[in-house]
């Protein structure tokens, strides 16, 4: 893939996580300062490496969950912006002003729902604690009853899933497909490992669509992560 067409398929993702519609040529065209027939012609190669996908005829492009991993990968180690430096401040100041670790660890789910507007989920004991149900269900993919059906089934076997495979990065990324209890729900788990008075093995994170600003969810599902250990953490 060359430089361009990663810049291209990086804005697929952004663009498409704004608007939730295909993102057609002729607007990355003015983005890019070329030819839409350029555009055509590098999204070909794109959707030929199976990044991107026409979802209908004369329609733009979506990025699939091949293309959502590249770009993931792409985005990990990119320099935090200003606006994700201060959502991670009021993060932080919403742990440190939380009292007890329970209310401590619910105030940065509720954060994260806030300032993402995913699902927000955490380990507390042994049970999983959830809140923004309502924008998670809320967003046009699971419009349809039965992706919805699938995304409960998700959740369903969420928490069972968690303690069985206890995935033990700080930051773990499940696009899509790659969800192991939800391959066919269309959404992304983006879960941090903390250390807590609960457990060593105890989770914070959030559940939304594959279509999601992953960078600056990303960001602040491992800063939660960071900052409920430090702030919860004896030993």
């Amino acid at each position: 893939m060359t430089e361009r067409q990663s810049q291209i398929l990086r804005a697929i993702v952004e663009q498409y996580a704004e608007v939730a519609s295909p993102v057609g040529s002729s607007l990355l065209s003015k983005v890019f300062n070329v030819s839409s027939a350029t555009i055509r012609a590098e999204m070909a190669d794109l959707e030929r490496a199976g990044l991107i996908t026409q979802p209908h005829t004369s329609a733009g492009r979506i990025p699939t969950d091949k293309g959502y991993r590249v770009y993931v990968n792409m985005v990990s180690e990119a320099p935090e912006t200003a606006v994700e430096r201060r959502a991670e401040r009021a993060l932080a100041a919403r742990v440190e002003g939380g009292g007890l670790p329970e209310r401590t660890i619910r105030n940065a789910v509720d954060t994260l729902v806030e300032l993402t507007h995913n699902l927000g989920i955490a380990t507390i004991g042994n049970q999983l604690y959830m809140s923004g149900l309502s924008n998670l269900f809320g967003q046009p993919e699971f419009s349809n009853g039965n992706q919805a059906q699938e995304v409960a089934r998700l959740l369903d076997n969420l928490e069972p899933w968690l303690y069985e495979a206890a995935p033990n990065k700080p930051l773990s990324v499940y696009i899509g497909a790659e969800n192991p209890i939800g391959r066919n729900s269309g959404c992304s788990l983006i879960i941090s490992r903390f250390r807590s008075p609960y457990s060593d093995r105890s989770y914070i994170g959030t559940l939304g669509p594959t279509r999601q600003s992953y960078r600056g969810t990303m960001s602040l599902v491992q800063h939660a992560g960071q900052a409920l250990e430090e702030a919860l953490y004896v030993g």
